[in-house]
């Protein structure tokens, strides 16, 4: 059984298995931080105010929790405070709700001017904000007002736990008694790709004393809900599942594995690296890599749990390939060797549906080359 870095403090560069070289790892990284915020052609952050920043899903043209709060998360590995501070300032100027149920939760979605685009919010964006704002206290200290990061990420985790008691007609955005992430507050289903356990094991440090309990359960429920909710065979994930780990359609798309559901992989990946290895989480890789190690990877599409290829073709076939070359972290597959060498050679995507793609490749990219830490 592998122990992971919250205890060893080691973090494996795993693309030495394919070849690739600390210096070269390193150079990965930089570049691809670059590419995201800085190429003229593909950079993916827009300026809106000189001190406010945003992640743009360019797909869509608006700015999302999803996307600001891993923008945020990208800056606090890559130690760029100038840019996180903006890009929370964006968040903080734009997004945060005032007044009425939803107070003290983040409009999931606004364009790209800060004007609205909904008054509701979305649980993955919470609990990256939270996370990236623990290790931004951790690697730069609080400041003041919105600046004083532990505060700031406790009031976000404060609202996400007890919200039904702080606002008339509020819904909290974890399940009180399964303690499992809603997929919107207002529903009680869940997305498999929000239980993050690895993040909930440090919320359970940090977060305000009278949750760290709560926190330390919703890392042990949500470690089983993955579990239950993947297919035993294939591995894949739905995007949307009940409570029971069935298969819930929503949005009128009949895709059952498609874009949401790709980021199972890599959450198990960095679990594994975190906190080591879960053996019944490690099948799910192992089997995810043995389904893909038997599809046409130039032709990946949507699909049913049980691997059955739907008409649909995959929107973002980068991520599927970015968090396969993750899933090597953990998975036992004949096909891991390949998958981390093709991981390897793999370029980030370009053009319109570039965000998720390249968001999903760096985190990957971070957790493979051993770049993707704990500040505490």
């Amino acid at each position: 059984m592998k122990t992971g870095a919250f205890v060893t403090g080691i973090y494996p560069n795993y693309l030495a298995e394919a070849g690739i070289s600390d210096r070269e790892a390193a150079e990965k990284v930089s570049q691809a931080f670059e590419t995201i915020f800085f190429d003229p052609e593909e950079n993916f952050c827009h300026h809106t105010d000189e001190d406010a920043w945003c992640m743009v899903d360019t797909g869509n043209i608006d700015a999302r929790t999803e996307g600001m709060s891993y923008g945020m998360m990208m800056c606090v590995q890559m130690d760029r405070k100038d840019i996180f501070d903006k890009l929370w300032t964006f968040s903080e100027r734009y997004m945060l709700l005032k007044d009425g149920p939803n107070a003290g939760y983040f409009r999931w979605s606004v364009h790209i001017d800060g004007s609205p685009n909904s008054d509701g919010p979305a649980p993955d964006g919470e609990e990256y904000y939270a996370m990236a704002l623990f290790m931004a206290a951790a690697r730069w200290g609080d400041g003041e007002g919105s600046f004083n990061y532990t505060a700031r990420a406790r009031e976000i985790l404060r609202h996400a736990v007890h919200q039904h008691e702080m606002t008339e007609g509020g819904q909290p955005m974890w399940e009180p008694e399964n303690g499992y992430i809603r997929f919107v507050p207002g529903m009680k289903i869940s997305d498999p790709s929000y239980h993050l356990p690895h993040f909930y094991e440090l919320f359970s440090l940090k977060a305000d004393e009278e949750d760290r309990e709560f926190w330390k359960y919703a890392a042990e429920q949500s470690r089983k809900y993955i579990a239950l909710s993947a297919d035993p065979v294939t591995g894949l994930s739905p995007e949307y599942a009940d409570y029971d780990g069935k298969t819930v359609l929503l949005f009128r798309k009949p895709w059952v594995y498609y874009s949401d559901a790709y980021r199972v992989a890599e959450n198990i990946a960095l679990d594994c690296v975190w906190f080591g290895e879960n053996e019944t989480l490690a099948e799910i890789e192992t089997h995810i890599q043995d389904f893909f190690g038997t599809q046409d990877m130039n032709d990946l599409r949507a699909y049913e749990l049980d691997g059955k290829a739907q008409s649909e073709p995959a929107m973002h076939p980068t991520a599927i390939r970015a968090v396969l070359g993750a899933a090597s972290i953990a998975s036992r597959s004949e096909n891991r060797l390949r998958f981390l060498k093709e991981f390897a050679e793999l370029p980030m995507r370009k053009g319109v549906r570039r965000y998720y793609d390249n968001c999903l490749y760096f985190f990957c990219l971070l957790m493979l080359t051993g770049n993707y830490k704990i500040y505490l």
